[in-house]
Order: C-alpha cells, then structure tokens, then sequence
C-alpha cells in the first residue's frame, strides 16, 4: 500500500530556476516527483543535486502538448520568465502559458488533482496603483512586445478559475513578484543576473532610464515557502495571492549594491528604457500574511550574496575545467 502522506507530484519547468528548487523541496518532504521540462530555458545541470534520488523521475516534455500520467498534484510552472526568452518566441510563449494551462488544467480534471498556477506580477502590467493588490485588474498593454508573457498569463488564471467555477476544480493561483537566487539563468536578461555577471566580468553595469524605476526582490527559498503554504492552505482559498518581497528599491540601488558586493570595478552606464517596463512594482502581501502566514525572511544583502556566490562558481567552471583537461592532457 502506498504512503497516503507520499505523494505523486508533478512539476512542469521543473529544470527551471524556480522549479528546480521545488523539485528538491518536495522530494525533502518525501514525496515522488515528476519533473517535466522541454529545456527550453532550463538544464539538466539545475538538477544535479536530485537526479539518481529514487523518488525522481525527468521527463522531457512540452506542455503544449497533453500529458498522461497520474499524480496527486501539479504545480503549473512552465514558460519562459525573463524577457529576453519569451520576446524570442512571442507566439510560443502565449502557446505555452495558454495550451499549457489547458492540458494541466485537463489532467487536474481527469486525475482529480489540485493544481497550482505560476502566475506573475506581470498581470498587473505598468500598474497606476501602489503597492499591487489582488483586486487591482492592470493596467496591459495588450499589443506590445511583452503581451506574449503578461496577456498569456492572464489568459491562464481565467481558465483556471473557470475550471475552478465549472468543474469544481482544487486550484491555487500565486503571482510571483521579482525572485532571484542561485540557478538564474547568466543570460536571461534580468536585472539581478545581469548585474551581477556585468560586476563580476568587470563590464559596465547597464541601467535603464536613470534607474529610478523601483522592484522589490524575493530570495527564492522565501518564495518556494510561500508556494508550498499555499499549496498546503484549504482548498476554499484559491488565490490569486501575491507572493514578494514588499521591500522597495530603485534600480540604481540595486546596481550600486552588487558592485560593492562584488568589490568591482564596473562603472553604471545608462540605456534609453525599453517599451512598456513598469515604472513601480511592489507586492502588498497582507493576503499572503492573513491566510497562509508568510512573509519573506531573507534581507536583500544576504540573498544577493548567495547569488553572488553561485555566479561567482558557475562563471569560473570552464575556466577549471580547460585546467583539469590540460592538466590531464599532461600527464
């Protein structure tokens, strides 16, 4: 008889930043879980510390495409996040947030399985209201270059709620403010990997307009908490809820920061804005705090050196391993 608290869990983008981290905080839980990714943005290499665990199970799937399996729960987590990836593929990424919520919406329905949706802030677009609630409905462009991303994941959570409102549906629904750690992507054209990689390279640091546009940051441990809690919450409280850092800072902080973290030597350079970036976005978590008692703990410091850290490492490996090859070579 199987463990009725063991249960079978499937993650799409599971080999991404945020779904590797919840792949390994699952199995830590002692659950079985799926990891199903078509490694369009994420790796093999995110995954290192669970793959060979005998209650992990890879498969390389793209989710706009149905799947057939049986599970107990699904955390919705496939798309493209950064801007640079989904601009690259504008009608796939719609494809990917639209036909992707559809099919795991259907095999939720067919398996009778709760299932959670990676929604973003990007729902709420340029927002003219601060800090963001649930209740505010954005302010979207629905024709520019970002519409692929911001559009599609508001096309999700309609779907979602109406399986929700017509099938009865167990759904839960998070949108997920600017998080970072260890395992962003060095290419993926965020402002904190960017940074970061500009600093340790020695390259100058690009900020937008005068960096006085603010983002608040959530350290990836806190948001993969907040996920959890809510997944774990009744199933009368669906969401959507904001899960973020509510601590503010302009752009240009941020930037002056990493430098100093970093001990570089880049200088700040500034590039004209690009189309439709946000002005302010900052999370209004009292949702979050009532219903499932969470709140992020990491400071921004403290997360930004572990980030650091991480790139620091992975930036250095080719340059060990040519050694180790050449030193092999010698010998």
């Amino acid at each position: 008889m199987r463990d009725a608290s063991r249960k079978r869990v499937l993650v799409t983008g599971g080999a991404g930043f945020l779904g590797s981290h919840l792949c390994e905080r699952l199995l830590a839980a002692g659950h079985d879980v799926l990891c199903v990714d078509n490694f369009y943005t994420g790796t093999k290499d995110n995954l290192a510390a669970v793959r060979g665990t005998h209650n992990f199970e890879l498969l390389r799937h793209d989710v706009t495409f149905p799947l057939y399996v049986e599970v107990d729960e699904i955390y919705n987590l496939a798309c493209p996040a950064s801007p640079v990836h989904y601009q690259f593929d504008p009608v796939q990424t719609t494809k990917t947030s639209v036909h992707g919520a559809i099919n795991m919406l259907g095999l939720a329905k067919r398996v009778k399985a709760k299932i959670f949706q990676a929604s973003t802030s990007e729902v709420y677009g340029d927002p003219t209201v601060h800090p963001q609630k649930e209740n505010y409905w954005g302010h979207v462009n629905p024709v520019g270059r970002r519409s692929c991303y911001d559009e599609g994941k508001r096309c999700a959570e309609t779907l979602f709620f109406d399986y929700r409102r017509q099938h009865n549906l167990p759904v839960k629904v998070a949108r997920i403010f600017n998080t970072y750690g260890p395992r962003m992507h060095p290419n993926d054209g965020r402002v904190v990997s960017n940074f970061i990689v500009q600093a340790l390279k020695g390259e100058p640091i690009t900020v937008y307009g005068k960096g006085r546009q603010t983002r608040s940051f959530c350290y990836v441990s806190d948001l993969i908490d907040g996920i959890l809690r809510l997944m774990a919450s009744d199933d009368d409280f669906t969401g959507p809820v904001n899960l973020g850092n509510p601590h503010e800072c302009t752009v240009l902080e941020l930037a002056e920061l990493v430098v100093a973290l970093v001990h570089s030597k880049s200088e700040i350079k500034f590039d004209p804005l690009p189309s439709d970036d946000p002005v302010r976005r900052c999370p209004d978590i009292t949702l979050a705090k009532a219903m499932l008692g969470w709140r992020p703990r990491v400071p921004l410091r403290e997360g930004l050196l572990r980030t650091v850290e991480f790139f620091d490492q992975a930036l250095s490996r080719p340059a060990r391993e040519r050694l180790r090859l050449a030193s092999t070579s010698a010998n």
